[in-house]
């Protein structure tokens, strides 16, 4: 709610004010100014959980065959996506995000964010199209799970509806 509150105060009347999160992610990111980098801040990280809210609950546990037959294709097994993102989120070193992207060429990669940063951002991760994201700032996490991250990350996986990152895979 904060992200929310802090963004839409911060936009008001600017040039951001009408654009989608995505362009005003991607169009603050690395801004000079401090308005600019309280925008970004803000609605990058608004987006960022948009991502990882929408991504979780009941429904969709079983992975849909065309988002299946993609992992298999890109990374060998399921099995294989899954340790590669878990490490991509084990692996991250204060906060951060691990993404699982579809690249240009259609292919998908797994990649890592540091702080607020996201895939979309020139430079930043794989370069990707974000379809599932993990949150592992501590805050995710820590009142269940206090220091032990590779165990959130195996309880996400469990939680992860598989319709949902399908639906961004076919629509990026």
């Amino acid at each position: 709610k904060a992200y929310v509150d802090n963004g839409n105060k911060l936009i008001a009347g600017t040039e951001w004010e009408n654009k989608t999160l995505e362009e005003i992610t991607i169009g603050t990111y690395n801004a000079t100014s401090t308005a600019q980098s309280g925008i970004f801040n803000n609605i990058s990280q608004l987006w960022n959980h948009n991502q990882f809210w929408e991504m979780m609950g009941p429904g969709g546990r079983t992975m849909p065959p065309e988002l299946e037959a993609a992992i298999m294709e890109s990374f060998g097994s399921v099995e294989t996506f899954k340790t590669e993102f878990g490490a991509a989120g084990a692996g991250q070193f204060g906060s951060g995000w691990a993404w699982l992207c579809v690249m240009p060429n259609g292919s998908l990669e797994v990649c890592g964010t540091a702080n607020q940063d996201n895939p979309l951002m020139p430079s930043i991760g794989c370069g990707g199209t974000p379809i599932l994201g993990l949150d592992v700032w501590e805050h995710a996490y820590y009142l269940n799970y206090q220091n032990r991250r590779v165990d959130y990350i195996s309880a996400f996986m469990n939680l992860i509806n598989w319709k949902v990152v399908e639906n961004k895979y076919l629509n990026r």
